[in-house]
């Protein structure tokens, strides 16, 4: 095995961004110092440069090592090489990864080069493949791997290793073994460990263990974290009359749920996420993952500018009431935000369902008021001190208020985009903070004007 080399991984990539046309010598040094290299440098390299120059070094190595680090990076960046390699090899690449992965690829290709590169797929890996893009997006049938070995429970130990043998380069997994019956119905699972810890003439029904299955139509996200936090390694997939369709992966499920998570960190930070590698993502992308949501956000914001101009008389008569703007909208927009996270994450691990709104309403306004009473009377007293009472009053009595209406409304929202079906995590932290704004000066200046009697 090939030892990490930060040095000539630097050295390497420093070349790479020299000159567009490498002549043949340079092309041959570079060929050079790709074989010092281990795999996780060379998966790297490809994934932190642009697409183009990615399929050169792709090209540079040797066909069976190339296809392992093609099949090791995301499926936006695989497409994106491929639209850039433009030659025969990348038929070899698409044949050589497992029929999900094939089906997560095409999702990112244009339809001509997803059509051809289906049609140099020989029959089998077509039929498998157009198996897996016959269910729709976000299920779990879309992921499966109908790869999966045939066992029965009258089948001996013994049968079972000779069978896993001679198929073990086709199979995805042979880790968890679905047990069918004669019309295919899954009937049990069989675990590589109890089968090795099996004699060999005991029969698969001896040793099998009651089945956890998915359904192909199962929402993807919902099964993928179920699955992780199971602690299984894959689990099968059946139809609608339990009969054995393919398996979700351990790995499958970690790729589904790591790309869940992004997206929603991404959309909370007022983003889309981006589906590659950041360095080897292009600048137009890259902006295009911003630029709407800027606008979106910047159109909300005109509801706080007009809460301002509103309340602009109220302002005039008692100025020192402008110091305390940022503070306000701060705290109820980071109070939301927070509120809308935790509910966010609980919504994701299926701690928390749509039918618990009303214990999460209340839970919220518990927390926003427990909260807001803190931050209301240290505000209450720093501002009497240097202000004088009814500053002090008004600072006490607002916090108190913008701190629970804020961690209620952000605990909901996450609940409410569920219910509607979107996604909770565009509701959450850029219109939260809007929404926060708004109410939270209204709410001010209210208090502000009964209190300040102007």
């Amino acid at each position: 095995m090939k030892i990490s080399d930060p040095h000539a991984v630097r050295l390497l990539e420093r070349r790479l961004g020299g000159r567009r046309h490498a002549l043949a010598e340079e092309l041959e040094e570079i060929k050079d110092q790709l074989e010092t290299l281990s795999f996780r440098d060379i998966t790297g390299l490809v994934m932190r440069t642009s697409p183009v120059r990615g399929a050169k070094l792709l090209r540079l190595l040797p066909p069976e090592r190339s296809a392992a680090v093609f099949d090791a990076l995301n499926p936006a960046h695989q497409a994106d090489i491929i639209t850039a390699m433009g030659d025969e090899r990348v038929v070899d690449y698409f044949g050589s990864i497992g029929a999900e992965d094939r089906v997560a690829l095409l999702d990112h290709l244009p339809a001509e080069i997803a059509d051809r590169l289906i049609r140099e797929l020989d029959e089998g890996d077509q039929e498998v493949t157009n198996v897996v893009l016959g269910y729709a997006k976000g299920t779990v049938g879309r992921r499966m791997s109908p790869k999966v070995p045939v066992v029965t429970p009258s089948m001996t130990v013994d049968e079972v290793v000779a069978t896993l043998r001679a198929d073990v380069d086709r199979l995805e997994t042979i880790y968890t073994i679905p047990v069918v019956d004669e019309d295919r119905r899954v009937c049990g699972v069989l675990r590589l460990r109890a089968l090795f810890g099996a004699e060999g003439t005991d029969t698969v029904a001896d040793v099998m263990e009651p089945p956890f299955v998915f359904r192909a139509g199962d929402d993807l996200e919902d099964s993928a974290r179920w699955l992780l936090s199971s602690a299984r390694l894959a689990a099968p997939v059946v139809d609608d009359d339990n009969r054995l369709l393919g398996i979700l992966t351990y790995d499958e499920a970690h790729d589904v749920v790591e790309g869940a998570n992004s997206e929603d960190s991404a959309r909370m930070g007022g983003s889309e996420a981006l589906r590659q590698p950041y360095l080897s993502t292009p600048v137009i992308r890259l902006v295009r993952s911003r630029i709407v949501w800027l606008l979106v956000l910047a159109v909300s914001a005109i509801l706080t500018v007009k809460v301002l101009d509103v309340f602009e008389e109220t302002l005039h008569k008692a100025v020192v009431l402008s110091l305390f703007i940022p503070l306000l909208t701060g705290t109820g927009g980071n109070t939301g935000n927070q509120a809308a996270t935790t509910v966010t994450r609980a919504l994701a691990l299926n701690d928390v369902r749509k039918s618990d709104a009303l214990k999460v309403m209340w839970r919220e306004l518990r927390v926003g008021m427990t909260l807001g009473a803190v931050l209301g009377v240290l505000g209450f007293g720093i501002a009497t001190a240097v202000f004088g009472l009814p500053i002090g009053t008004v600072m006490g009595a607002t916090l108190f208020l913008i701190c629970t209406i804020s961690a209620t409304v952000g605990g909901m929202m996450p609940i409410i985009a569920k219910a509607v079906g979107a996604d909770p995590a565009v509701f959450s932290n850029p219109f939260i903070s809007t929404f926060c704004d708004a109410t939270g000066l209204i709410i001010y200046f209210f208090i502000a004007k009964a209190v300040l009697g102007i």
